[in-house]
């Protein structure tokens, strides 16, 4: 349920406040001096410290009128007139920084900033786990690409920590680990690739992920290992064998990867063994 501004909002507690002035009043990626007056100006909440840090500037003024009156409404208000999508339109990474920075401090709140810029209401988090994994936008994106259940079981605490790098590599991981449990075999990289899939001269693989009795189904079958031999060669690999500090693994690159790790694993899971 949205919040409305008849709504009655308890007062926030000085911590969640706190925290919240603290991604609003970022250094680096929260509002400008000037921004923070000029909405509180705008609610009609008075200034009493505008020359002070940021953060606590905006930390005294929403806890001095919240404490007057004792409701938090002027605290959403707030928080839902800076971040206005439409003012966002040419930065919309910030957007998405302070979303995802505000939204585990809301939830402990029982609330949720949508991506239309408004609070509402939701089932107050109980653990710092809880909140993160329900704020978090990269696992959002992923359940919305629905990406193969198998590929998260291998890396779901390196997505938590958005460390795409080692979330890709852990995911690899899932690919390998699957062809050996399907076709029993021990070994890696290009060779196990060749011995599950490849066509040999018999034309009979050890394992097929289609009916093989065409020149076009045998064509994706051909495909297909080229497709696995790519990735290990574009992606497990270098990842295997370079510093993290020499890999920009941005979030676009790594809900990409994941999407192809995806219909790999969908095609593994049609698999079959022993074609005739």
């Amino acid at each position: 349920m949205v919040l409305h501004c008849h709504t009655k909002v308890p007062r926030f507690p000085p911590e969640r406040l706190e925290a919240i002035a603290k991604v609003l009043g970022n250094t680096d990626n929260g509002l400008t001096g000037t921004e923070i007056g000029h909405i509180l100006r705008q609610i009609n909440v008075s200034d009493p410290t505008p020359n002070i840090t940021k953060w606590k500037r905006l930390y005294n003024a929403l806890a001095e009128f919240q404490n007057e009156h004792a409701v938090g409404n002027h605290v959403v208000v707030f928080v839902t007139s800076a971040m206005d999508p439409a003012k966002y339109t040419a930065n919309i990474e910030t957007f998405h920084w302070r979303r995802e920075q505000l939204n585990p401090v809301l939830a402990f709140c029982g609330m949720n900033l949508g991506e239309n810029g408004k609070v509402r209401y939701v089932q107050t988090a109980s653990s710092l786990d809880e909140a993160l994994k329900r704020a978090d936008r990269f696992q959002g994106q992923l359940r919305q690409r629905n990406v193969h259940a198998d590929i998260l079981r291998f890396c779901s605490a390196e997505i938590l920590a958005k460390n795409y790098f080692h979330a890709v590599f852990e995911a690899m991981k899932s690919v390998t680990e699957k062809i050996r449990s399907l076709s029993g075999l021990t070994t890696d990289g290009a060779t196990l690739i060749d011995q599950a899939f490849g066509l040999g001269g018999s034309g009979c693989p050890l394992l097929a992920i289609n009916a093989l009795d065409t020149e076009t189904l045998k064509g994706e079958q051909r495909g297909f290992v080229s497709l696995l031999k790519g990735l290990y060669g574009t992606v497990r690999n270098p990842l295997a064998h370079n510093p993290k500090i020499e890999w920009d693994m941005s979030e676009q690159d790594a809900l990409d990867i994941f999407t192809m790790f995806s219909l790999i694993h969908r095609k593994l899971d049609q698999a079959h063994k022993d074609h005739p």
